[in-house]
Formats: C-alpha cells, sequence, structure tokens
C-alpha cells in the first residue's frame, strides 16, 4: 500500500524536548518547595522565574498544538487511503472478474471463431487497462521521491494532443471527434515529451470520465512570452469550489455519488500535478460548481532547460 512518507523525526525531537522541558519544571518547582527557596516580595523580583515558567509553558503548549495538527493531518491520510484500498479493490475486481469470464467461456466447446476472436479482445482490453491502473499507482509512489531527468525533445503540441485525444477518446467507446483542438499547427516548443504526453492523457480521460453524454472536450494552446499555456475544458460534472485545490492531493477525491460511481482511485491528477512542478510549470482547476463543467489550466516554459540528457525514470502513468 502506498503509504505517507512524512518524516517522524521533528515529531519525535519535539516530543522529547517537551518532556525534557516538563520533568525539569516538575524537578525545579520541587526544588522551591521543599528547600523553601526565598521567592522576592515584588513580582519585579521574580522576574527571571517568570520568564522562564512562561517560556517552558509557552513551548510545551506549541508542541500539544502542533501534535494535534500533526495527528488530524495523519487522520485524513489514513482516511484518503481507506478509499483508495476501497477503490483499488473495485478496479482489480471488476476487470479479473471479466478476465475469468472470458477465459471460461473461451474454454467451452462449439464457439464460433468470431466469438473468440471478441473474447480475446475483451480480454486484452482488460488486461491493458490492469496495466494502466498499475503504472499509475507506481507512478504516484515513485515521483515525488526520485530524481528525475528530462530527455528534452522538440514538441508539436498540436500533433501530441491529436494522438492523445483518439487514444483515449476510443478507450471511452467515443469518436475522437468529441475531443476537439485550437493549437496553432506551427506552435512548437522543447520539453520532455513523455511527461507532457502522460499530462495530456490523465487531463483529457478525466474530462471524459467525468462527463455524461453528450461528452464534449476542448483543449486549446497558445504560446505567451517563453511560456506554453493549455487548457482542456469540459461539459461535465463539475467541481464544488472547495475542492479545487484538493483534487490535485494524493487520494483525493470529491465525496459524491456522481464521483464514486466512475472509477478512479484518486491519483491521476496528483501525478499531472506532480510532473507539471516537474517541468517547472503551474497547474489550476476552475469550475463554477457541480454540473458546470470544468477547466483545467497547464503553463509551461516554451523551453525546458536540460537538467539532464537522460530518459526520465518513469513510464507514462494513464488517469485515476
Amino acid at each position: 500500500m502506498l503509504r505517507s512518507r512524512r518524516s517522524m523525526s521533528l515529531p519525535i525531537i519535539l516530543a522529547s524536548i517537551a518532556v525534557a522541558v516538563s520533568i525539569t519544571l516538575l524537578v525545579f518547582w520541587l526544588l522551591i518547595v521543599v528547600r523553601d527557596y526565598p521567592l522576592g516580595a515584588q513580582v519585579s523580583d521574580n522576574t527571571w522565574l517568570i520568564v522562564l515558567g512562561s517560556v517552558a509553558f509557552a513551548f510545551i503548549m506549541t508542541v500539544l498544538v502542533f501534535f494535534a495538527v500533526f495527528l488530524r493531518e495523519e487522520r485524513l491520510e489514513a482516511h484518503r487511503q481507506d478509499r483508495f484500498i476501497d477503490s483499488v479493490t473495485h478496479e482489480l475486481k471488476s476487470p479479473l472478474a471479466s478476465i475469468r469470464l472470458c477465459l471460461e467461456t473461451l474454454g467451452r466447446s462449439g464457439l464460433e471463431h468470431q466469438q473468440r476472436d471478441e473474447l480475446r479482445a475483451m480480454a486484452i482490453k482488460d488486461v491493458s487497462r490492469l496495466k494502466d491502473f498499475i503504472d499509475d499507482i507506481l507512478a504516484a509512489s515513485r515521483l515525488p521521491y526520485e530524481r528525475v531527468g528530462h530527455d528534452v525533445v522538440e514538441v508539436a503540441p498540436g500533433n501530441l494532443v491529436a494522438e492523445v485525444a483518439e487514444r483515449v477518446s476510443r478507450r471511452h467507446g467515443e469518436l475522437p471527434s468529441v475531443v476537439s483542438s485550437d493549437i496553432p499547427s506551427d506552435l512548437m516548443l522543447y520539453t520532455d515529451a513523455t511527461a507532457l504526453e502522460t499530462v495530456l492523457v490523465n487531463l483529457i480521460d478525466n474530462a471524459l470520465k467525468y462527463s455524461d453524454p453528450p461528452r464534449q472536450v476542448k483543449v486549446c494552446g497558445r504560446m505567451r512570452p517563453d511560456l506554453l499555456e493549455l487548457t482542456i475544458t469540459d461539459n461535465g460534472i463539475g467541481i464544488p469550489s472547495a475542492h479545487l485545490k484538493q483534487i490535485f492531493q494524493r487520494f483525493h477525491r470529491v465525496p459524491s455519488t456522481t464521483v464514486r460511481k466512475r472509477r478512479g482511485t484518486g491519483l491521476g491528477l496528483y501525478v499531472v500535478k506532480t510532473l507539471v512542478d516537474q517541468l517547472g510549470g503551474r497547474l489550476r482547476a476552475q469550475s463554477e460548481g457541480p454540473m458546470t463543467g470544468t477547466t483545467v489550466e497547464v503553463t509551461i516554459p516554451a523551453s525546458l532547460a536540460t537538467r539532464s540528457k537522460q530518459v526520465s525514470a518513469w513510464t507514462p502513468a494513464e488517469a485515476g
């Protein structure tokens, strides 16, 4: 299972210091009481004692507040992972059950050749779905923690969008025409083609997945000074304003019936956000609320400085 990799060293260190300070204060107070240490008659005569006690008390309270926040975040993370496990269970059981049914049916005698071809095609489609799902999980767990090199090449965004749109639309049983693009044919940039392709696959897949027929997705691109701005707009179920930033967090899915009935793990947009950050870009989502559609804006440098001329260490992960 994917687990949060937050460092536990800081909480442990703070807790140790807080315990030491508490013990010191207790021992100090007992010594004052037992030895009947003389205190000044005026408050000003005991300033050092008041300051020391106030600072120690403030530190202990700060540590307690920090732990309260830390525990809250851990509970939220655990809740997100529980939802992720439920999604994984569903995502694995559905294609596996379909593959098993296809294999059992293929084992029967008397099947026509056309029927066997159709069953084999169904099984291959489910295997591809499992592969994409596993790639998604691997990419989400690996991307933030490894040093990624970029293979920078010349890319024509218009051609790349057309290729991705055709592939993803067919996966959803739609004609390529449901995804239209408005990108100048002469627009070029120098970037990591694999990373940009993964970003587009996830965003277009999400746009189709979270839209009901008749689906309509539009991808627009324009060049600003040294920047490429891509927008992916759909006519789908939209996003509540309270979740517009949270959707890029790992495992996060909007808690609504319209979202839960669609397959997903809450990893696709997390992968997109991580890749866009690595490309030195920015990512934001806009929606006026449920059932109003969504626009995702991606801004990346038109020329990505080559940090290392090695092939990226990850493979494309498709939508989650």
